[in-house]
């Protein structure tokens, strides 16, 4: 007697790309932080270059944090792929702040408050918890590669800046000459991110977390630098 024909499998519902659900679920935080009132009124020129400066400090300590760690991340399973030299972002800061603020730009450098807590954060998840650490990694550097352009046009026509040159430097990423594919290929890391379901929520949370030590930054700032009436 022949053996009975096996019911037909149901086809599996595709699942969301993590990509799509890291971004969806931190839209909220991500839309307070851009359109915070300092970088409102930065965008808009109403702003000079010591705030500029200012906010290109605060970006320093950040990415120290960020890139201070990856030779020690390097080999890790969860945050290694995501480290590209490409990306590196703190000697590109270091010459946009020696052009300016000379060549004593770090003499009584300090961090705010916010950013010091961020970076503490930052190199926290760095030494405890790498899909952590990846959600500050995604949310600087695709921020970055997108939305950081329109800030980089801005100074340069506001201040002066040569296009592309110093004082603009953090945002020309010269080994990556093709940001949308860089930007697929990321994107395609975080969907293979190798933890469970539950990691990945905890990574959104992380990025949702990340959004708001961003925007206490901006606050911090713009109380320094209120929009003269």
């Amino acid at each position: 007697m022949e053996a009975s024909s096996p019911h037909p499998s149901v086809p599996a519902v595709p699942s969301t790309p993590f990509s799509t659900v890291i971004r969806t679920a931190s839209h909220e935080q991500h839309t307070e932080a851009e359109n915070s009132s300092f970088m409102s009124d930065l965008l808009g020129g109403g702003l000079g270059i010591p705030a500029y400066r200012r906010y290109t400090e605060q970006l320093w300590f950040v990415y120290r944090a960020l890139e201070d760690v990856s030779d020690a991340l390097a080999a890790d399973p969860v945050a290694g792929p995501f480290l590209r030299p490409e990306l590196a972002r703190t000697p590109e800061l270091e010459r946009d702040l020696s052009h300016l603020g000379g060549p004593r730009w770090r003499t009584g450098l300090a961090p705010l408050p916010a950013t010091a807590a961020y970076a503490d954060r930052v190199a926290a998840c760095a030494r405890t918890w790498p899909a952590g650490f990846v959600a500050h990694h995604y949310t600087r550097y695709l921020g970055d590669l997108s939305g950081g352009q329109i800030i980089r046009g801005t100074a340069e026509k506001t201040w002066g800046f040569a296009r592309k040159g110093d004082g603009v430097r953090f945002y020309v990423f010269e080994d990556i000459p093709n940001p949308a594919a860089f930007k697929r290929e990321y994107r395609a890391l975080l969907d293979a991110l190798p933890v469970d379901d539950l990691e990945k929520q905890r990574v959104v949370d992380e990025c949702k977390h990340a959004f708001r030590l961003n925007s206490a930054v901006f606050r911090e700032l713009g109380e320094q630098f209120p929009l003269s009436a």
